[in-house]
Parts: C-alpha cells; sequence; structure tokens
C-alpha cells in the first residue's frame, strides 16, 4: 500500500513539473537584443565578402550569433505588415546587409535617413546569394546601437 502512494505521488510530481515547464516554455519571450553582446562586429562591406568568399564556412561561424554591423544605410523598407527593415552596404554594390528591426524597436528608425552610416545589431539567418540582383546577408530581431 505505501509503494502505490510512493508511485502516485510520483507521478502527480513528474506532471506538475512536465506542465510548469510547458507552460513556461509556451509563454517564453525572445531575448531582447539592446541588451545583448555582439558575438562579433563587422564593417557591411566585410560580412558580405565573408560569405560570399565562402557562404558554407560562414554558415558555420556566424549562422544563429549575434553580429553587430557597421555600415551606410542604403534604404529603409517597410512590408505590408508595417515591419521595418534596414538596407545597409555600399550604395554603388548590388549586395546589402537587411536587418529586420525587432518589433519593440520599430520607432528607433525614425531619426534615420538614407545615407547615414549606422550600426545594427541581430541575430544571422541566413545568406541569400544572387549573382544578378546582388547577395544579401539576413539579420533579424535588430536593434540599432548607439
Amino acid at each position: 500500500m505505501k509503494k502505490k502512494k510512493i508511485i502516485i505521488l510520483s507521478i502527480i510530481i513528474l506532471a506538475l513539473s512536465g506542465g510548469l515547464y510547458a507552460y513556461m516554455e509556451f509563454n517564453r519571450k525572445v531575448k531582447d537584443l539592446s541588451r545583448v553582446r555582439a558575438d562579433v562586429k563587422f564593417k557591411s562591406g566585410e560580412l558580405i565578402q565573408e560569405f560570399e568568399k565562402d557562404e558554407k564556412a560562414a554558415n558555420a561561424l556566424y549562422l544563429d550569433k549575434i553580429i553587430s554591423v557597421q555600415g551606410q544605410l542604403k534604404a529603409i523598407e517597410k512590408d505590408l505588415a508595417n515591419n521595418y527593415s534596414l538596407v545597409l552596404g555600399d550604395a554603388a554594390s548590388m549586395s546589402s546587409v537587411r536587418c529586420s528591426m525587432d518589433a519593440d524597436h520599430q520607432d528607433d528608425i525614425q531619426h534615420l535617413k538614407e545615407g547615414v552610416y549606422v550600426s545594427v545589431k541581430g541575430a544571422c539567418t541566413g545568406f541569400n546569394a544572387d549573382e544578378l540582383l546582388g547577395s544579401d546577408v539576413i539579420l533579424n530581431r535588430c536593434v540599432i546601437q548607439d
């Protein structure tokens, strides 16, 4: 009889622990990158060259890392959901670093103008290689650095 009570109590504790863990994971928020230190820092042209030179090696080094990029603002783009992306790079080049702004930091770009130099921090999510239209390094959840 005592063993049954211990087993039932153990199952209840495990079920409650599993439920609490599931609840916490379901409600977990994405970390605000303004408070996270960058893993690496680049000028926009340098980061683009890293990926164009050897995409596989660059993915191994930088994919899912927090990257700080400094460069000239080529364009500010707004999608249909009113989310902003900053396009950094040399105006003479078709290639760029595309920085999708974090939803909590959309208003931070109001003072920016095309042509200014800006420093942005974001999570590297990939590279789109295109010989005709220019290649893009993609950063998400971006924030503007001071």
